[in-house]
């Protein structure tokens, strides 16, 4: 891994691999937290209107047929954090895919027209996550978890905010936080030998700012099981059931990774065994863990009948309890389970630079090294006193529950 900070700021990260492809990331640290109510949503759109359209590629179509016409792929998501854009071609396409890279970030046109119609979409898209429970019960677990903290809110933001954002407010965030000391340039795979200084010359008249710092928002601490319910006309129920938990930073978070190695790895982690296994009480279980920059969650979901819902609640919480009498045969292939995952995740060169940029958006990317190193360290003690400290019975419940 080499890192290298430009003179005008940013941050590039390469890490060669002998494989064909190459993987090109450019990781912008702001998202949907950075956002005052009015405007949420915001990055989300900036993110939309950055494929629509540069000075050069003055389309949709030319800037990602530009890629795929060479086999390619090109694409972009926001999150709470960040904002990310990506392209991964042949290695022999390398310039290519920097100059594309490069200048959706520095050149975005913010056509008019282009703008009314990418509102529509995102309405469209709106509407989906909502109609659609699978996605619509986190937006409803996260906004019940959270009561002050940010993350709280939908990174998609607010019919009401969407339909109202003008085009002079997408221009201002963008000139805000789209700056090179804002910016990390990820590239993992097949890397051109001259690419540190392509990369500065494609960015020689990217001009740093001054950052605004993002205010810092004390969650209070959850005292007592909370519970929201949505009723729908739906066949199943879907139901989240989590807490809030350190973020990624932490020693802890890294105890927490282990616990969700055991409980919901694949199909043979415990709560997939018990609730699906054993009694047959639903077909979609997971355990999921987010542990990001400034806030963390650790969660349960379940598509269940409603009558199901108490016993699946019951279960959850006595198989996280049944932790605190963990076995070494049990750590050690929660241990060896986040290896592979580790590994093999990372095989693809997308994943490799994606988590290259979470981590230099928490600190710094050569933390990437040392995931390993912290997992393999943690004890049976340490995951009891995580189970005792995060995951109690003060929990926050989503339940999106069928009328029939």
């Amino acid at each position: 891994m080499k890192k290298v900070i430009l003179k005008n700021g940013l941050t590039v990260v390469l890490v060669k691999k002998p494989t064909d492809s190459v993987a090109l990331m450019a990781t912008v640290k702001v998202g949907s937290n950075y956002e005052p109510k009015p405007q949420s949503g915001i990055s989300h759109f900036i993110e939309h209107m950055l494929f629509e359209g540069t000075k050069l590629r003055p389309s949709a179509r030319l800037i990602a047929n530009e890629i795929e016409s060479i086999g390619g792929e090109i694409n972009a998501y926001t999150s709470t954090e960040r904002t990310s854009f990506y392209v991964k071609v042949l290695g022999r396409h390398f310039d290519r895919g920097l100059d594309i890279i490069t200048d959706i970030i520095q050149n975005p046109l913010f056509d008019p027209k282009t703008t009314e119609k990418e509102r529509k979409i995102i309405l469209k898209e709106i509407n989906m996550v909502t109609d659609e429970p699978r996605y619509h019960q986190w937006i409803l677990f996260q906004k019940t978890l959270f009561k002050k903290h940010p993350a709280r809110n939908p990174t998609y933001g607010t019919v009401k905010a969407v339909k109202s954002m003008k085009r002079k407010d997408l221009i201002k965030h963008y000139k805000q936080f789209y700056k090179p000391n804002n910016i990390v340039l990820t590239i993992v795979g097949d890397i051109d030998k001259k690419a540190l200084r392509k990369i500065d010359e494609k960015l020689k008249n990217f001009k740093p700012a001054k950052l605004k710092k993002l205010k810092k928002i004390k969650e209070p601490e959850q005292k007592n099981p909370v519970k929201s319910t949505e009723k729908r006309k739906v066949l199943s129920s879907y139901m989240v059931l989590g807490y809030k938990t350190p973020v990624r930073i932490t020693d802890d978070s890294y105890a927490l990774d282990v616990v969700r190695a055991i409980l919901g790895r694949g199909q043979s982690g415990k709560i997939f065994d018990e609730i699906r296994n054993k009694r047959g009480l639903a077909y979609d279980v997971g355990v999921h863990y987010e542990s990001a920059v400034d806030y963390s969650y650790f969660a349960v979901h379940v598509n269940t009948h409603k009558d199901n819902i108490k016993k699946c609640v019951k279960i959850i919480l006595s198989e996280i309890k049944k932790l605190k009498n963990l076995t070494e045969e049990e750590l050690k292939e929660a241990k060896d389970y986040l290896e592979g995952e580790f590994y093999l995740q990372n095989e693809d060169n997308y994943q490799y630079a994606d988590q290259l940029g979470f981590w230099e958006l928490v600190k710094d990317s050569r933390l990437m090294d040392e995931y390993l190193k912290k997992i393999k360290k943690v004890t049976k003690r340490d995951v009891s006193r995580v189970v005792d400290k995060y995951l109690g019975n003060n929990y926050a419940l989503a339940i999106i529950e069928q009328k029939s």
